[in-house]
């Protein structure tokens, strides 16, 4: 069975080219381009391995949406994506699986996929111990 990725952009451009890269590398690709179609596309394909998360979007933001993919499935492998480069504290304070900066360093990106579709459950939870966006101020959740 191919990898399910949940790719949540609402830039066209940017969901066509990450897309294409990842359905030429064999993954089945599902598209958001918000919040809320996040949660709702999680939610009806069940069995998401892995999400990709920008977090500049309308509707609802990327933290927020971080949140409830989270109370649906706290070991879910989510790697955000962001052209802000003052989110990396909050990024590895919730857990985040990976914080990546565009313009997307492609080969960097596979790479970061495959290592986190690698871990088991146990270390994946040995990951994000203690970090849950639970947690975090409600504030600093709604940084868009």
């Amino acid at each position: 069975m191919k990898t399910r990725v949940l790719l949540v952009d609402d830039d066209p451009s940017v969901a066509t080219a990450v897309g294409g890269v990842l359905l030429s590398e064999d993954y089945d690709v599902f598209y958001a381009q918000n919040g809320e179609e996040a949660i709702k596309n999680f939610r009806t394909n069940g069995a998401i391995d892995i999400v990709l998360l920008d977090l500049c979007m309308p509707v609802k933001s990327g933290w927020d949406t971080f949140e409830g993919l989270t109370a649906i499935d706290p070991l879910l492998p989510i790697i955000v994506i962001t052209a802000r480069s003052d989110q990396y504290q909050l990024s590895e304070a919730a857990g985040v699986g990976a914080l990546m900066e565009k313009p997307l360093n492609i080969p960097r990106l596979l790479d970061i996929m495959r290592k986190l579709l690698a871990e088991g459950p146990t270390d994946r939870l040995a990951r994000i111990a203690g970090k849950s966006p639970h947690t975090l101020h409600p504030q600093l959740l709604r940084t868009n």
